[in-house]
């Protein structure tokens, strides 16, 4: 968990005839499809029944895909964008648990017992989403061996992820905890559409690390000269990623 010093990101764009994200959405194309990684285990029946049912979205900066209290009704996935997963801005510290890069899924714990969401998700970037209604998921899961596997591992991934979290947020060395977040971004079982490539700019990475974009510049520049890291136009690349899991200042 991060708390971030900086602002809360700005309300969401105007959007045309004010329409919900999941009044905007519509169906997947091929290549969205081909950047949705369980997909690709599914057999064709069940792959041709979640393809019927999937739907995307545009969110706009700021535009909130979940928000806390409301009822779980789709799994959601990231094919493009940034995305950032935190508790209620009204609350007195905001605090942001993880980000949610491309290839990114999230909240099937809250659909497994059907529960409203516990966290708010919000856009960092203008992002592509892809949500599976409720309803399919279940039924992936109840007929499907190998969605189920899929998720098992999901599961198991992610307390891995916030159990680190946890330990994230007992770090005050500002150079170590931008090597553990970067490190986590680039987890290629939760996150395998990032790739080697990770694109964010500074701003964004400061609202997940909870730092001063200026002191996270100052951490990046460290990291390149460790050779962890290359810090290209537009984004990051990682290169060697053991080496940011056990970076030692």
């Amino acid at each position: 968990m991060r708390t971030s010093p900086l602002h809360d990101l700005p309300p969401p764009a105007i959007l045309p005839q004010h329409l919900t994200l999941r009044q905007r959405a519509r169906p997947a194309s091929a290549g969205e499809l081909a950047a949705i990684p369980w997909l690709q285990v599914l057999d064709d029946e069940h792959r041709q029944l979640a393809i019927a049912q999937l739907q995307i979205g545009e969110a706009e900066v700021g535009e909130r895909v979940c928000r806390i209290g409301k009822p779980a009704n789709f799994w959601f996935g990231v094919v493009d964008g940034l995305l950032k997963m935190s508790n209620d801005d009204a609350a007195a510290q905001s605090i942001t648990f993880t980000g949610v890069p491309p290839g990114g899924w999230f909240g099937e714990g809250t659909l497994l017992k059907r529960e409203v969401y516990r966290y708010n998700i919000q856009a960092l970037r203008k992002s592509t989403v892809a949500g599976l209604p409720i309803e399919t998921f279940h039924t992936l899961l109840e007929t499907s061996l190998a969605f189920n596997r899929f998720v098992l591992n999901q599961l198991n991934e992610r307390l891995g992820q916030f159990i680190a979290a946890r330990e994230i947020d007992r770090i005050s060395d500002p150079d170590l905890r931008v090597a553990r977040n970067l490190a986590a971004l680039f987890n290629p079982l939760l996150y395998p559409g990032v790739g080697g490539m990770l694109r964010i700019t500074q701003q964004e990475l400061a609202r997940l690390v909870g730092l001063s974009r200026q002191r996270v510049n100052e951490a990046l520049k460290h990291l390149q000269e460790h050779q962890l890291i290359a810090v290209d136009y537009g984004g990051l690349r990682v290169l060697d990623l053991d080496g940011l899991r056990r970076y030692r200042p």
